[in-house]
């Protein structure tokens, strides 16, 4: 049986834009699906949880390629008021008695494999930050445009929805509430002293995010995949 654990911790900003959703079909293949939702208020907030539920079912059963960009259908259009909520996403499908995970990603939710020695991102963000500095502009420059996103869930097409493959036995996948307010050694250490609790891992993450120099912690959230041993 494929193990997992989710967890999500609002930031000091009002309504968790974030939300995470894992489904589980007859036959235990394991869909999963991270939300990062694109500013706060509580359009967002309520928008967030059914791109998750969307995804997470449909990677289930289709993949998490076809889990995103149906999520992202949802959002494709403003709406009458023009204020239609957006997202980044990364989704995930782990067969049980498959070796691999296939991850499918857009804008700049991660996702992490761990084989028991080593912590690897396999996505890489979709910012014109990350792509300034795969250009070799210099890292002060690059670094003021982190938060502007190339992609994200509403404009979804298969053009813009990265996949990945993972072997490794435990996959993470994450929000930048994460990944950007835990330090790197930090969150290695935390995996390593609860790979095999999928659950701890999850919220010991979340709980890890620390306050930026100006007082702010962003909405933090996680899932965690765990394959059983050969």
């Amino acid at each position: 049986m494929i193990t997992t654990g989710l967890a999500t911790r609002e930031g000091t900003a009002a309504d968790n834009a974030d939300s995470a959703k894992v489904h589980v079909l007859a036959d235990g293949t394991v869909g999963a699906a991270v939300i990062d939702g694109i500013g706060h208020g509580p359009h967002t907030s309520r928008t967030a949880p059914l791109l998750a539920e969307v995804a997470a079912r449909i990677s289930a059963r289709r993949g998490p390629l076809a889990g995103l960009l149906t999520a992202g259908e949802l959002v494709a259009d403003k709406g009458a008021d023009g204020k239609e909520a957006d997202a980044v996403a990364v989704a995930a499908r782990a067969i049980p008695g498959d070796d691999i995970t296939v991850i499918n990603w857009t804008g700049d939710a991660r996702a992490y494999g761990w084989n028991g020695r080593r912590l690897e991102l396999y996505t890489d963000d979709h910012t014109v930050g990350a792509q300034l500095r795969a250009n070799g502009v210099a890292l002060e420059i690059a670094r003021e445009h982190d938060n502007w996103l190339r992609t994200s869930l509403a404009r979804a097409t298969i053009g813009t929805v990265y996949t990945a493959g993972v072997r490794d036995r435990l996959v993470i996948l994450t929000t930048d509430g994460v990944h950007d307010q835990v330090k790197p050694e930090v969150m290695k250490t935390l995996v390593r002293e609860h790979a095999d609790a999928p659950q701890t891992l999850a919220e010991a993450l979340v709980a890890a995010a620390q306050l930026d120099e100006q007082g702010y912690r962003d909405d933090a959230t996680a899932i965690v995949l765990r394959r059983p041993r050969p």
